[in-house]
């Protein structure tokens, strides 16, 4: 099998197991393990996955999101009810922002049903599945484009977002602990914090699963957004200074 192909059959793998042992693929590939280093690293070094010990993984670490093309495929009922609870708040005529990630990327399709409506997005998914709808206006924000999170980023896309304004931004994270909401890329915490200061409210839509963890950096409070979806109740230690603060978490059934 040549490289690219075994490199592929890899990532294949990641989608549909979410982790591989380097002894099982060097196994599978009939290739050495040190063949197999090399094809990790430079899949990690595309950030596709994150190396551990002994094997790789496509799931969130402290400094690592997964690959957009990985997480789109990866609980879409989940990501489905959240975006019923989100659509909830949209009304048509509105002007919505809609950020980066496959969580978002659900929710921006599903737009056309609350038409007439301006969306304002870097998310590139998004911008594909409504740049042909009519009633929708769409503002696709430019920058500097991540294969990695299919989405722009950077001072053209925050210049943009400091003339505009809008009835509320859909922010995603990958990270929440405490009241405190972190990621691990600073061009996109920047992105992400322009949108809530350009919207009139914030929702914040974090899958269950992204509670407990921290990342580099600290993108905003949970008191900082008006809603704050996600679709299970967090585990009861994840939970607890949540409750604490007196904050609400809506849950998608």
């Amino acid at each position: 099998m040549k490289r690219d192909d075994r490199r592929q059959a890899i990532m294949d793998m990641l989608v549909r197991d979410g982790a591989v042992e380097l002894d099982a693929l060097a196994e599978h590939f009939i290739v050495s393990k040190m063949t197999i280093h090399r094809d990790l690293d430079d899949l990690e070094a595309a950030g596709v996955l994150r190396k551990i010990r002994g094997g790789a993984t496509i799931e969130a670490g402290t400094q690592f999101e997964s690959d957009f093309r990985f997480r789109a495929q990866q609980g879409l009922d989940a990501k489905t009810r959240m975006a019923d609870a989100a659509l909830a708040l949209v009304e048509p005529g509105m002007n919505v922002i809609i950020n980066d990630g496959s969580m978002a990327a659900v929710l921006g399709a599903r737009l056309v049903e609350k038409r007439p409506l301006t969306v304002i997005t870097n998310n590139a998914a998004v911008i594909d599945a409504l740049k042909s709808e009519a009633g929708i206006t769409l503002i696709a924000l430019g920058g500097i484009y991540s294969a990695k999170y299919n989405a722009y980023f950077g001072m053209v896309t925050e210049t943009a977002l400091s003339v505009l304004r809008a009835d509320i931004a859909f922010v995603s994270t990958p990270a929440i602990s405490g009241t405190e909401v972190f990621h691990m890329d600073e061009s996109v915490v920047r992105t992400k914090r322009a949108m809530m200061g350009a919207a009139v409210t914030s929702c914040l839509l974090a899958n269950h699963a992204r509670f407990g963890r921290t990342a580099l950096h600290k993108l905003a409070e949970l008191s900082d957004f008006d809603t704050i979806i996600t679709d299970k109740t967090p585990a009861a230690p994840d939970e607890a200074p949540i409750a604490r603060a007196g904050l609400a978490l809506t849950i998608a059934a």
